[in-house]
């Protein structure tokens, strides 16, 4: 298992002179990368989804704990940011194109060293739980797949299911440099 996000793994994972993808849109939604002023929002999220988030990662990540509190949030999201400026690892809000409203996160975060699949990075993702959007559980995935390709050096990442189940591995020619 990879190392959950927000552990850091104490080191920059990327080439210094790749440019981290900050703004993308999908069909009803946005990416960037989270902020301490997403805190609220994402704590909302969070709790809104806490039973299936809990199935899905507290026994391997220990997050998110029940009792997670607004002020435990905001530590958690601006130690999130610091990761990304650090460049140890990415998280990234998905939110309503006039972001209103969090409907999920995603994480960019290394593999372990000299993973057995050849994984250079892992990609996870989740969709807030009762979201209006039906189906962005399935888009987020197409996306992030071909968003991976398109915007991110590695040649292969492997993607967490949101569902629980088996990892997948994603191959792609690493990008030519600028």
């Amino acid at each position: 298992m990879a190392l959950p996000p927000g552990t850091g793994c104490g080191t920059a994972f990327l080439p210094e002179d790749f440019e981290v993808p900050t703004l993308v849109a999908g069909q009803g939604f946005r990416i960037r990368p989270i902020t301490v002023h997403d805190a609220v929002r994402d704590y909302g999220a969070v709790m809104d989804s806490l039973p299936e988030l809990r199935d899905r990662f507290a026994a391997d990540w220990g997050w998110p704990r029940p009792d997670l509190t607004v002020e435990q949030a905001l530590v958690d999201v601006a130690w999130m940011q610091k990761e990304g400026q650090l460049r140890r690892q990415f998280t990234y809000v998905v939110t309503t194109p006039d972001e209103e409203r969090q409907l999920g996160r995603i994480h960019v975060f290394p593999a372990e060293p000299d993973a057995a699949d050849g994984a250079q990075a892992v990609l996870s993702f989740w969709v807030r739980s009762g979201n209006d959007h039906p189906g962005l559980d399935k888009e987020l995935a197409d996306f992030v797949r071909h968003w991976l390709d398109a915007s991110w050096p590695f040649e292969a990442v492997r993607v967490l299911d949101p569902a629980g189940g088996a990892p997948e591995l994603v191959e792609s020619a690493p990008l030519d440099p600028f």
